[in-house]
């Protein structure tokens, strides 16, 4: 390559080289503007990670010729940030020095997902990203979030933004008003992601290490007759940042692929499942955004007997401790509502007032502004929910009223046969999972949900 230079450096004319001066000069002003539009990730704190490359190929199809044979192995110090919102791909220098991913670390990747290396992501998947609502707005603290499986993972993520909001940034605070998420800053939106990210990450690492994945320009691996080459793990080429499985695959790292399957069982062998012609996170995945382990259930421990007390195979895994967020269910498609899955004290009573919520198979967030809300029974007699749904029609933070001490709304229920459900929208019957027999207020807005 040198000398292929050489050669042709007689044909360069002074005329030419004050244009490539002029062009050199002006990427400081285009490295400006890339900042501004959340093109850049801005510091904010220090830690010792091993970064995961990623690999980019010239061909529509995934399967070109690999750009640089190149590779760097050794971890080091990186300023790790998230940007608020970032619209399009990011694609960083290859010269940072990190851990470049391998072609067995991919493959490993894909089958943990998918449960096979021939599964690539959808559109929808691929397009995915974090954006927060309009900053100093009712819904500042809130990301837009979309249809299928990405909006679990998005609002998992939404639960640890309101973590931070409430509870860390003014951690010496026990309760906050709600006034104070409406007015949240560019810059805060930008902090809260951040520490969103990388609170599930540390958590998946047992507070010990975790790995960001970043995208780079540069190809580590050719492709094989045993991988199918795609356009997000390899390459990032077209419309959006991908973002969402870049965190899906730091989390996996993070938790290490090892400590991932021992939390894992038979009944999922791997995170992602195919509903609707979409896929959609499992259980297992759920949890471990959560909990930081990825047990496939939502019952307390680990469990050796099926129903019928028989000594099972294989233990199946459960939740075994609280964690900061909790998780409520509840699918009025299910008609047996007596077999829905029953959810733990441990999901259901976290550590803060937030809840995940899974509703008819559409994912949103419960929380309130007291910490103590969990921890003093006498909070829990009269105190307000705040509900955002992550749709784009919700343009304020919907504030219902619990009542645990009044069941008018049973008798009302004995008098017709038909299923309560019918009547009581599913917002209100998966707050009843949790406080049994309450009366719900919507305070004025229609029920919804």
């Amino acid at each position: 390559m040198d000398e292929e230079l050489g050669d042709q450096n007689h044909h360069f004319s002074e005329h030419d080289l004050d244009a490539i001066t002029n062009k050199i000069s002006d990427l400081g002003k285009w490295r400006e503007i890339f900042s501004q539009q959340g093109l850049q990730f801005k510091d904010t704190v220090v830690k010792k990670y091993p970064d995961c490359r990623k690999v980019e190929d010239d061909s529509e199809d995934g399967a070109g010729t690999p750009q640089s044979s190149s590779i760097k192995s050794h971890s080091h110090f990186t300023t790790f940030s998230v940007p608020y919102c970032v619209p399009k791909a990011f694609v960083v220098s290859s010269n940072l020095g990190s851990l470049p991913i391998t072609l067995e670390t991919a493959v490993a990747l894909r089958k943990a997902l998918f449960g096979t290396a021939f599964q690539v992501f959808n559109y929808e998947w691929k397009k995915s990203h974090f954006k927060f609502r309009d900053p100093y707005s009712d819904l500042a603290y809130a990301l837009e979030a979309e249809r299928g499986g990405i909006r679990s993972v998005q609002m998992a993520v939404q639960a640890y933004i309101l973590k931070y909001l409430l509870f860390t940034r003014n951690s010496d605070l026990e309760s906050q008003n709600i006034k104070c998420l409406l007015g949240v800053s560019l810059k805060e939106q930008e902090n809260a992601l951040a520490a969103a990210l990388s609170d599930i990450l540390w958590t998946a690492g047992e507070g010990v290490k975790s790995f960001v994945c970043l995208v780079t320009a540069d190809c580590y691996f050719a492709p094989t007759i045993d991988y199918k080459m795609d356009s997000y793990t390899e390459r990032f080429k077209g419309e959006g940042s991908h973002a969402v499985i870049l965190f899906l695959y730091s989390l996996l790292l993070s938790r290490t692929l090892e400590r991932l399957y021992n939390d894992m069982d038979c009944t999922t062998p791997h995170l992602l499942q195919v509903s609707l012609g979409n896929f959609v996170c499992t259980q297992a995945l759920i949890n471990l955004m959560l909990t930081g382990r990825a047990s496939p259930n939502v019952f307390n421990g680990d469990q050796q007997y099926d129903n019928q007390g028989v000594l099972l195979k294989e233990p199946k895994h459960g939740v075994l401790a609280r964690s900061d967020v909790g998780y409520l269910y509840w699918n009025r498609h299910e008609l047996d509502h007596e077999n829905l899955p029953q959810v733990v004290s441990m999901l259901k009573t976290p550590k803060l007032p937030i809840w995940l919520c899974n509703i008819n198979d559409t994912f949103s967030v419960l929380f309130n502004t007291n910490r103590l809300l969990l921890s003093d029974w006498r909070m829990e007699h009269l105190f307000d929910l705040y509900f955002y749904s992550g749709q784009s029609s919700q343009t304020k933070t919907v504030t219902l009223t619990i009542d645990t001490h009044s069941h008018h709304w049973e008798d009302g229920m004995r008098e017709k046969e038909e299923d309560p459900e019918k009547r009581f929208p599913s917002v209100e019957m998966t707050i009843r999972t949790k406080w049994e027999g309450a009366a719900i207020d919507w305070n004025g807005t229609v029920p919804f949900f």
